[in-house]
């Protein structure tokens, strides 16, 4: 198994692996300098979407991943999202993603937000799953934390394997292929 570059990923996004695609890295926006996205030299850096679900325990509600309560979650849509002190956030990527049978992809938060104390979900995108990935930001501070959308806030790393996969994400229809929009979890 090795780790692909940026010629690689620049191939397979003319395939469709990837969309929309940034060749390089933007680093500037209408002069503005922005937390940077798109490829580099061995990953795809990630935007989220202007479309975030905030945690809010108003309802004094328990955080069950069997059974989870979505009125625990305030919907914002925004170019910025302010994630309370020591709370978390969903948001999803722009991008959407169609995973080859013989890779897997693994999420790593940039260190832009970790050094910040915002953490990001390191979680794989499985051989054959598509769609947008649910990100989610944890504020590890005391303090509210900002999160920017269609700036950079995670990196994509994609690992080739030898040999193919008996059973893919598709093959077993896991249940949050084609996900589209924040997806919270399921059971």
């Amino acid at each position: 198994m090795s780790i692909k570059s940026d010629k690689w990923m620049r191939r397979m996004a003319a395939e469709g692996m990837i969309s929309p695609f940034e060749s390089g890295q933007v680093r500037e926006l209408n002069g503005n300098k922005i937390i940077s996205y798109g490829t580099s030299s061995y990953g795809y850096d990630v935007r989220c979407s202007d479309e975030f679900k905030i945690f809010t325990n108003v309802h004094s509600a328990v955080v069950d991943p069997k059974n989870f309560d979505e009125n625990s979650f305030v919907d914002v849509k925004s170019n910025v999202c302010i994630i309370p002190p020591n709370s978390f956030a969903l948001a999803r990527t722009v991008e959407y993603f169609r995973i080859p049978r013989n890779v897997l992809t693994v999420c790593l938060g940039k260190s832009t937000y970790a050094r910040c104390g915002i953490i990001v979900n390191v979680t794989p995108l499985e051989p054959e799953w598509e769609g947008h990935v649910t990100l989610e930001f944890s504020n590890t501070t005391p303090l509210p934390a900002k999160i920017y959308a269609n700036e950079g806030v995670a990196q994509m790393l994609f690992f080739e394997s030898d040999e193919i996969c008996d059973t893919s994400y598709a093959d077993r229809r896991g249940k949050y292929q084609g996900q589209t929009g924040v997806t919270l979890p399921k059971t």
